[in-house]
């Protein structure tokens, strides 16, 4: 569980969004497709095996991924900062620097320790991370797509106006999707 926090919130930000859209494709998505994932964020294979990441400990993560799903798809500010202050707190969230026993690079956790779990951590540092993203923002910075048949999670941390897409590929099919239906609209058919 070898978090480094560089750049605030969103590598672990983006390690969430990443998971959450996986588990929205497969909720029962195998472990060790969730601990490649996992690796793909900075993570060491070898703390990814089956003994220190258990099929068990799969199926808490991908409750844990839930919760905060459940954060990302809140739109509204005050219910997702309200949400997050439940979460740190249930996860008696303290920040503390930790090595894991020397394997790993001085990091920032906010667990309950070196014996919390996958789950655990994943939760901890997910809303510690959506937190750090509110702050920065002053708003709920990420959503849910709004085109029509997608719903993968987003961040929207980039310049401009507020996203409502997840890719500039959905935002271009939703765009002419909006076209073609005013012209339709306008001719009367």
């Amino acid at each position: 569980m070898g978090e480094r926090t560089t750049g605030g919130g969103f590598r672990p930000a983006r390690r969430l969004v990443d998971i959450a859209n996986a588990l929205r494709a497969d909720p029962e998505l195998p472990r060790e497709e969730l601990a490649g994932l996992l690796v793909r964020h900075g993570e060491r294979p070898e703390d990814l095996t089956e003994e220190g990441f258990s099929p068990a400990c799969a199926a808490e993560l991908r409750a844990a991924v839930a919760r905060l799903a459940a954060v990302l798809a809140e739109t509204d500010t005050d219910r997702a900062a309200h949400a997050l202050n439940g979460i740190l707190t249930e996860c008696g969230a303290r920040p503390r620097l930790t090595r894991h026993g020397g394997r790993h690079p001085w990091h920032l956790h906010v667990d309950r320790g070196e014996d919390a779990g996958w789950a655990d951590w994943f939760l901890a540092s997910g809303a510690l991370a959506l937190a750090q993203i509110v702050t920065e923002y002053g708003r709920a910075a990420w959503g849910e797509c709004a085109a029509p048949g997608c719903c993968a999670f987003y961040l929207d941390t980039g310049p401009g106006s507020a996203r409502r897409h997840c890719s500039a590929t959905c935002a271009s099919r939703a765009r002419v999707a909006a076209h073609r239906r005013r012209r339709r609209a306008a001719s009367g058919s």
